[in-house]
């Protein structure tokens, strides 16, 4: 039986890229993310994109006043894709918080799941933990130079989390 694999790209929206929420990180990861897209649409993987997905009232939830930086507004630029993104035959998944149970439910049909984006330390280690725990036998991996964290520390930290919770840094 084939081996399916599922690209999981976490958040790469303009805000965290370039916008509100944007690194130099972000900026350098994205043409990463961008080639790694390319290589597994080739290969025959499945694509799914996560969209931090926020409305008009978010500085009155907990993630709001906590980080009172408003950002990823549906329908706003900073909510879209960033630029080169392609979501073509993709899944789209909207999230309101850092992970997404659906799409860990939906990763549940694929063998091997390797996930990139922003922020490591927030978004990506909650997606990858979730699809680890909802699929304890999957490959669950992370692209290290398709990631970016809200710093270089904080992203280091996060991929030594995730080591040690069985998921590959590849």
């Amino acid at each position: 039986m084939p081996v399916t694999r599922l690209l999981v790209v976490v958040d790469m929206q303009n805000d965290f890229v370039s916008g509100a929420l944007g690194t130099p990180e972000a900026q350098a990861a994205l043409g990463e993310v961008q080639a790694l897209l390319a290589a597994e649409r080739a290969a025959g993987s499945a694509v799914a994109f996560t969209l931090d997905t926020h409305g008009a009232d978010y500085l009155s939830t907990q993630e709001g006043r906590r980080l009172p930086v408003v950002h990823c507004i549906r329908g706003t630029k900073g909510w879209e894709l960033a630029t080169g993104l392609d979501a073509r035959g993709a899944r789209l998944f909207e999230k309101g918080t850092f992970g997404s149970v659906e799409l860990a439910e939906y990763a549940r049909a694929f063998d091997e799941v390797l996930l990139c984006g922003v922020c490591t330390d927030i978004c990506v280690v909650s997606n990858a933990l979730l699809i680890k725990a909802f699929s304890p036998e999957a490959r669950v991996m992370v692209a290290v130079r398709a990631c970016a964290g809200v710093t270089p520390a904080a992203h280091a930290a996060a991929l030594r989390t995730m080591e040690s919770c069985q998921v590959e840094i590849v």
